[in-house]
């Protein structure tokens, strides 16, 4: 009946931001979905490590009478923190623990502007693109490589508010803020993928290695080629996602512990690990994370809350 778990696995799936409306999750029907393919839009951040979860939410007893005997009890403050060290880089797992806008390094072009100064300009992305397949014309075609990056949105044209296809990635308080830049939601979309393959034909096509975070792109979407990702500390934004973390059982049994609203209440901060095997000089780096439960209302019975946890024991297991 105790779940016994090698490691714990974490799954993140987009607010929307506006409406402070989460993604929800499914428990009947997802809740033994397999590891290494979660149900759509939840997005797999890989298994970490130092998970906790530190509750909140007061417990206070109301007083009355002649001896102020407790009469009865209520909750007050709700509200609970977690941690985790996320093992894995990469632009979902540097947003988390960073907390601030994670922004896509945009490539140069070198041989038109040594001093990095002119970006490689953008190509348009043709109707019937997927978050996996980028049509772009035949002619566009030799400006890319197997290997590449790309960031996939559209351009930003003075909107304000919060910006980035599928996922908001920064919130734009006036055009002149971002200097009226063209490139400025690619520059922090979650939308960026890696090209494995390039297809040729009356639509050349982008095949990426894994879906656009973001989904398939919005019409008037360009490609536009990086090299990176890069956070800053002290950014007023602050991250803010739904949240799914997994203590897979050894026995087949399953934890599950559900965040409706996870916001980010730390800044970048890097952990050295000495690796058991040799080389005993080389070390492995983790990315320590840190989050704030938001509060909720419950769609089943309009209760407030702040987590839902769950337990799916093993076949033949004991129930109590």
């Amino acid at each position: 009946m105790q779940p016994a778990a090698r490691r714990v696995r974490a799954y993140f799936a987009p607010v929307a931001r506006a409406t402070t409306t989460p993604t929800a999750f499914n428990f009947g029907r997802d809740a033994m979905f397999p590891l290494a393919s979660p149900p759509a839009p939840w997005i797999d951040a890989g298994w970490i490590d130092k998970f906790t979860r530190t509750p909140a939410t007061r417990v206070t007893a109301l007083h009355s009478g002649a001896k102020g005997a407790p009469g009865s009890q209520f909750r007050q403050q709700l509200g609970a923190e977690v941690a985790c060290e996320f093992r894995q880089w990469g632009k979902l797992q540097m947003a988390l623990a960073c907390g601030s806008e994670q922004m896509n390094v945009l490539q140069p072009d070198l041989d038109l502007d040594p001093t990095g100064g002119t970006l490689l300009a953008p190509v348009p992305v043709l109707a019937g693109s997927t978050a996996t397949q980028l049509l772009i014309n035949a002619a566009s075609l030799s400006a890319f490589n197997v290997g590449d990056i790309v960031a996939v949105d559209v351009d930003y044209s003075s909107q304000t508010g919060y910006v980035g296809t599928g996922i908001a990635a920064a919130y734009v308080s006036s055009p002149a803020s971002v200097h009226f830049d063209a490139t400025y939601i690619r520059r922090v979309t979650f939308n960026v993928g890696r090209i494995v393959a390039l297809t040729s034909g009356s639509s050349a096509a982008l095949v990426l290695a894994q879906p656009l975070l973001g989904g398939a792109p919005l019409a008037g979407a360009q490609a536009q080629k990086i090299t990176g990702f890069i956070d800053r500390e002290g950014s007023p934004f602050i991250q803010e996602w739904s949240a799914l973390f997994v203590i897979p059982d050894e026995l087949g049994g399953r934890a599950l512990f559900y965040y409706p609203r996870l916001q980010s209440s730390n800044t970048a901060r890097e952990a050295a690990l000495p690796l058991a095997s040799p080389p005993a000089s080389l070390q492995a780096w983790s990315q320590p994370a840190a989050f704030l439960a938001m509060p909720t209302i419950d769609a089943s019975d309009g209760q407030q809350m702040v987590c839902q946890r769950a337990y799916f024991p093993a076949a033949s297991a004991a129930l109590y």
